[in-house]
């Protein structure tokens, strides 16, 4: 129905706009001519009305022009209550006396996590190429400066000769071949020494400016000293690759414990993890302080048919951490190299017991045969191989879950990105163990894995509930 359809009026007892208005279905009309039907007519109807009375025709372009410019006024008007209230909202939040930590804070610990997952794939690459027990000294400041004489290589490679790598397994390797291996160590621990200083010289210029809560600036100190001892961690990691003991055992592999190096793992999980949910508590708090956070978001997540939803989220979270960390024993027992196929180990699903279970992991003090779970490379393969199947069907049965929920759109696009993130990692572990571990599709499978916890924290920040 056309809008002519309303403008037609008789010399006598033509109807008016407004009866026109009140007689059609709101759905056949134009929108602007649904905001007049109301039953209470306003100022420009009744200017309308008068128009069509006295004037047997209306130019239907000035009537457009009226109603856009109804339109416009509207707008503005709304959009300055919005205003109005978020302004209220910050005055109302500095008499109230409450602080809240600056975005840029959020800013600079976001680029701080981002370093942090740099460090963890350079990390794997520095194990993969064999070249973390490449440097044998722990120099926090003269360590900075390679060797670059060729007099400084020739000494540097003879410290490096000293120890059971070489020994071992390296006796073949040329000068140029060991600046290789060195350089990757190198950057690795210059990646670390860039990471303190970007937390604490930044962080002490932000606490005495008064840009961080007292809770947030305890927070950033407690990873500053986690970040710390992460450092202290890495060197006694190196150490155990660099122990005289290992060229007393027959057989033995000189390679760093797969104890520390998945403690030296879970470190920097911890630091990755805590930066960025205080970065994601920081800016919420400062849309919750303007009055920009959206009250109707606010609402869907305080709801109570989420709350098994995240309980089910947390519990993920653990099992990808868990699994992530036994990822960790399965590298540093190399354990990646052996079974190299997929749904099967051998000839079945799960290896013969005698290897599962072997008597020669057991020490004499021992209770059990406990220790195949963290020295046999077979049980840590298998045991990483369950974990991550386990963690691939439990996120794809939340993700189904979570179609049924009333999701906000932010948390819908974080299970989808999560689930997203589970195939490509499912696919990267498999292709990893197929191939016998590439260096390229090994270190993208650890890089997938803190992308798939990423995915996971950001899941479980979004569904925190908000305070109103």
């Amino acid at each position: 129905m056309t809008l002519f359809r309303f403008l037609r009026v008789g010399n006598n007892g033509s109807r008016t706009l407004s009866n026109c208005l009140h007689t059609t279905s709101r759905s056949s009309m134009h929108p602007f001519l649904g905001r007049l039907s109301r039953p209470t007519t306003t100022p420009l109807t009744q200017n309308l009305v008068w128009s069509i009375g006295t004037n047997k025709s209306v130019s239907l372009s000035y009537l457009s022009k009226r109603l856009m410019s109804s339109a416009t006024v509207t707008a503005t008007t709304a959009t300055t209550t919005t205003t109005a209230a978020a302004a209220r909202a910050t005055t109302a939040t500095k008499a109230a006396g409450i602080q809240v930590t600056k975005p840029i804070v959020a800013h600079w610990l976001y680029f701080n996590a981002g370093l942090v997952f740099a460090i963890v794939v350079v990390g794997g690459l520095t194990r993969l190429t064999e070249s973390g027990l490449s440097i044998t000294e722990w120099n926090v400041i003269s360590g900075m400066k390679p060797p670059r004489s060729q007099q400084e290589w020739t000494e540097e490679f003879e410290k490096y000769k000293q120890f059971p790598e070489y020994k071992l397994l390296n006796r073949h390797m040329t000068l140029e071949e060991f600046k290789n291996i060195f350089y990757w160590e190198w950057s690795h621990r210059m990646i670390g020494r860039f990471i303190g200083a970007t937390f604490i010289i930044p962080g002490l210029y932000f606490a005495s400016r008064g840009y961080m809560t007292r809770r947030v600036a305890k927070q950033v100190f407690g990873i500053t000293c986690v970040l710390g001892f992460q450092g202290f961690m890495g060197w006694y990691m190196v150490k155990s690759g660099l122990s005289e003991a290992l060229m007393k055992e027959p057989g033995a592999v000189p390679r760093v414990s797969q104890y520390r190096l998945t403690a030296h793992f879970a470190t920097a999980l911890m630091i990755y993890g805590s930066t960025i949910f205080v970065a994601a508590d920081i800016l919420r708090q400062n849309k919750l302080a303007n009055g920009t956070y959206p009250k109707e978001i606010a609402n869907m997540i305080n709801h109570p048919a989420l709350k098994r939803f995240r309980i089910l989220t947390h519990s993920l979270g653990a099992l990808l951490i868990l699994t992530a960390l036994s990822g960790g024993l399965v590298a540093g027992l190399d354990a990646g190299l052996i079974y190299n196929e997929w749904p099967m180990m051998g000839e079945g699903l799960i290896p013969p017991k005698d290897e599962l279970w072997s008597d020669h992991y057991v020490k004499p003090h021992d209770k059990g045969k406990w220790r195949n779970f963290l020295e046999n490379p077979t049980t840590v393969q298998f045991d990483h191989r369950t974990l991550a199947e386990t963690s691939a069907v439990a996120a794809t049965a939340l993700w189904f879950y979570a179609r049924r929920l009333p999701l906000p759109k932010n948390v819908r696009l974080a299970v989808n990105t999560m689930m997203g993130v589970v195939v490509v990692q499912v696919s990267l572990g498999i292709s990893t163990l197929i191939y016998m571990v590439p260096i390229q599709l090994a270190a993208a499978h650890q890089a997938g894995a803190l992308t798939l916890l990423t995915s996971n924290f950001w899941l479980i920040h979004a569904l925190r509930k908000v305070p109103l």
